[in-house]
């Protein structure tokens, strides 16, 4: 099989397609023929070595999959040869990849591959967000910062499910219009010069119940202090770069709380919990309630392009390598 590989995380130029033997599934294992892989910023991250754990050497990059089932490791109940599924995987920039039985999930006739490979990570952590952190009540206001980004596009999606007005936070016009067009109510800027004043008008003065912050940018101290009393700060991810911080005063003054959203330890930890929400989303997509958009598709050959325009930020929803 082909597969994108370096043996270093020095550039991403230095990722090649080369040819590998085809993996064997062990026991609890599936193979999968990969049709899609999901590529997002902290895959770009991970490709670089810039993220928290290293990746062991060599690396081929992507995690979430879609695809096939080709093959079945020993004891594998429930999967069959041929089915259309999801994955989580190691190297999912291949044309085969070997993944966990209990992280295989079938999918529903209304999704296709490439939604599909971005839809895990980014829909389970905006649902465990705003379900079970910042537990969000229908009528309440949300802004997501973000918001055109992946996992940003999936909060805005989710926050509407759960009946929560939904604030668009996104750089530019294109991407605001595309938040819009995806469920977001209202739609505002980034810039930070005069940006709670804007905030302020258009959430009738009382600012948001709830913050979905993906970015802890510029942006991040000023969303903080536009909360409404009992306001609830989800704290995301750090693409806006450094890390920011926040005077210890401002919870106390606001009744508010910073909470952090981990879905990957959400997912080691709260096993049921995590089942019953991706239960939850795979049936939205059934029920036609749910449509996660597609960012732009890269061709196999083009898997350094995908990985630059993931780390760029530029992208509006998931970026996709379409293997097949």
């Amino acid at each position: 099989m082909k597969a994108w590989r370096a043996e270093t995380l020095e550039s991403i130029d230095d990722y090649r397609l080369v040819d590998l033997p085809l993996p064997e599934p062990a026991k609890g294992q599936a193979r999968i023929r990969v049709r899609a892989c999901g590529v997002g910023y902290v895959d770009a991250l991970v490709s670089l070595g810039r993220y928290q754990v290293k990746p062991p050497l060599p690396h081929t990059p992507g995690g979430e999959i879609a695809g096939v089932i080709d093959a079945l490791g020993e004891g594998v109940e429930g999967l069959a040869v041929g089915q259309r599924v999801m994955a989580q995987a190691a190297g999912g920039f291949a044309e085969y990849a070997l993944a966990p039985a209990a992280s295989v999930v079938p999918l529903p006739d209304k999704l296709d591959f490439a939604a599909a490979s971005g839809l895990r990570i980014n829909y389970l952590t905006a649902l465990h967000g705003l379900r079970q952190r910042a537990m969000l009540r229908p009528g309440e206001r949300l802004l997501v910062l973000g918001a055109a980004g992946g996992v940003g596009a999936a909060a805005v999606q989710v926050g509407r499910l759960l009946g929560a007005q939904v604030v668009a936070a996104a750089s530019t016009e294109a991407k605001r219009a595309f938040c819009l067009e995806h469920g977001a109510d209202q739609a505002i800027d980034t810039d930070p010069e005069g940006w709670r004043d804007r905030l302020k008008a258009l959430t009738e003065d009382k600012g948001p119940d709830v913050v979905f912050d993906p970015v802890c940018g510029p942006l991040f101290q000023p969303a903080f202090r536009s909360l409404a009393w009992g306001g609830r700060h989800l704290v995301v991810g750090f693409a806006g770069g450094p890390i920011p911080a926040l005077p210890a005063n401002l919870p106390l003054m606001k009744g508010a709380a910073l909470i952090g959203v981990d879905v990957r330890q959400f997912l080691l930890f709260e096993v049921a919990r995590a089942r019953t929400d991706l239960a939850d989303l795979m049936a939205w997509i059934a029920e036609g309630r749910l449509s996660p958009p597609v960012g732009r598709v890269f061709t196999f050959d083009q898997g350094r392009e995908a990985l630059e325009f993931a780390l760029s930020g530029q992208g509006a929803g998931k970026t996709v390598l379409a293997i097949d």
